[in-house]
Formats: C-alpha cells, structure tokens, sequence
C-alpha cells in the first residue's frame, strides 16, 4: 500500500528545506525526500554540500560553512515535524492526483507514496571539465560561482573556463576582486552576445587565451596553477593562477519530470504557471530554487522562492478544502 501524504517535497538544498519548514509550521506534515550520498545529482543538501565557507548569506557575519548551514536548515525543518527520508525519487505519476512517487524500483505497480501537492526543489548542477581532482579541489581554488567565491581572489590571478555569456559575466565581476582575469576558451571566438564581449574585450583586467583547453589542475591542498593545451598546435604550457572558475553551463535535474511538466529548451521547469510563482503547468505540482532559476542560482533566493512554493501549496491545498 502507497502512503499517502498531504505535501511531498523532493530535493534538501536551501530551497527544499525552507519548503519543509514552512509547510511543517503550518501542520501539513510534509515528507521530504532528500537523495542519497551517493547520487551525484541528488546528493542531501544540495550544491553547498560541496562550498567550503559561505559568506553572503544574511545572519552569518563571520561566515559559515556549506555543509554546517545546511546541517541547521535540516534541523530547523525536523524541529517543526518534517519527515526527512534518504531516498531517492525514481519515478513520478503527475497524470492524477495523489500524485505518485516511487523511491527504489521505478518500475513497481504502487507507488511508494502519494501526495495532494508536490513541491519539487531538485536543484541543478554545474557541468564540470571532468578533470581529476574536481570534487578534491572545489572550494579551494576550483569553483563554479563568481558571486559566492570571488571575493576570496583578491589581487590574484585568476582564471575563467568558457565563452558564453555566463562566463563573460563571471570575468567581468571578478574584476572587481582579481588583479587579473585570464578567460580560458577553447575556439577562437565567444559564443556570447555582442555586449556582452564588448564589455569584456573593454576590460582592461580581462585577458583572453584562445584556442586553449585545461587539462590538470596543479597544486597540492589548493590550486596553484592549470596545464592548459593549444588545441591547433598540440602544446602544453602552465598558466600559474590560484583561482579557477568553470562556467561551461548548468544543467537542472529535471529528468524525472520530461513529459510530464512544461520545460525551457534548457530542462528548467516553468513556474508562475498558476496562481502561485512557483506553480507549474500541472495543478498541484509546484517548483522552487536551481531547478526552475538559471538566472540568480544563489542561496538565499533558493531559500526565498522554497517559501513561496510553501505558502503557493498550502493556499492551494486550502482551496481544495473550500
């Protein structure tokens, strides 16, 4: 027999947490699946699990780090009733409510669980180089987010992987931290649009190494430099920076939801499809955090908009009644 729940929320990053909190306080007793360890894309906690020390997130002047701020998120949603589970989703039914949720065998009969309303809060990851060392080396001196690390690079020499325009946005506001930005890119020629490397071929910080890709990542506790590779010429050199940003994209871990809830070109799911801004094109079904913004992608909007999906479910759910 499935069990049956009133809220079900799916993803334990900043986003999913405050979800739980805000609808365990208003007595909807909510379950929260939160992944498990081993999911590279689900993973508890989500993408703070991998930051070393957090310095803009409002509370915290002297700093904290990742997995602590995430640690207390979790608390606080137990505190209030939360039923956090380690499972994964593996399948959802979004074709009637309850809508159903499988954790383990995705091909099951029941589902593992049912719920009036789901709040979907799965997060997105950022796509990596597939270097050795990537998850040894992230958060210290490898990062994929200039407006969370940047300010831990001042006066150094530092490092941009991409062409696009997130990479261009990233150069440009490190600027204002690093005494020099080398933009790494692997063609002879940015994707991003026409301001955009105007800004950045204005910038007098900013240094372009074209036709280059990074192979290693140098250094023992930390990074200190990259082997980067002409791919015309076939020649390796090192280029001795102490801070390395990758920002080749991110990809939303909407898998689960293909063809079941309406998705940008991209995989992020459409919200402010209903009442509520984090509805989504199925009644019922809400989404906060990195898995619908590709735009903010921070901690403290993650939390915000897990706030909404909350209060958005609970007036839903209190419509149903009425």
């Amino acid at each position: 027999m499935s069990e049956n729940r009133k809220v079900i929320i799916i993803g334990s990053g900043p986003a999913g947490l405050t979800a739980a909190i805000y609808t365990a306080r208003a007595n909807l007793e909510p379950l929260l699946l939160e992944g498990e360890p081993s999911s590279t894309s689900d993973q508890p906690g989500g993408q703070l699990m991998l930051t070393t020390e957090v310095e803009n997130y409002p509370g915290f002047p002297e700093g904290i780090m990742g997995p602590e701020l995430m640690a207390r998120f979790r608390e606080q949603a137990v505190r209030f009733g939360t039923d956090v589970r380690t499972e994964k989703a593996t399948r959802v039914d979004l074709s009637a409510r309850p809508f159903g949720v499988w954790v383990g065998d995705p091909d099951a009969a029941e589902p593992t669980y049912t719920a009036q309303a789901l709040i979907i809060s799965t997060g997105a990851r950022s796509l990596m180089l597939g270097l050795e060392r990537e998850n040894e080396l992230l958060g210290h001196g490898l990062s994929t987010c200039a407006t969370c690390d940047g300010f831990f690079f001042r006066d150094q020499h530092i490092a941009v992987v991409g062409g696009g325009d997130s990479a261009m946005e990233e150069a440009i506001f490190l600027t204002k931290f690093a005494s020099k930005v080398t933009v790494i890119h692997r063609r002879d020629e940015l994707r991003a649009s026409k301001i955009m490397q105007r800004r950045a071929f204005a910038n007098e910080k900013i240094e372009f190494l074209w036709n280059h890709v990074v192979e290693s990542l140098e250094g023992e506790n930390r990074l200190e430099g990259v082997t980067v590779r002409n791919v015309l010429t076939d020649e390796r050199s090192t280029l001795p920076v102490t801070g390395l940003f990758v920002a080749i994209g991110h990809k939303p871990n909407t898998d689960l939801f293909k063809g079941q809830l309406e998705m940008e070109e991209s995989g992020y799911l459409v919200t402010g499809l209903g009442a509520g801004a984090t509805s989504t094109s199925v009644e019922g079904v809400f989404a906060c955090g990195d898995v619908q913004d590709h735009v903010y992608r921070q901690a403290i909007t993650a939390a915000g908009s897990g706030c909404q999906a909350a209060i958005d479910a609970e007036r839903w759910l209190e419509s149903l009644d009425d």
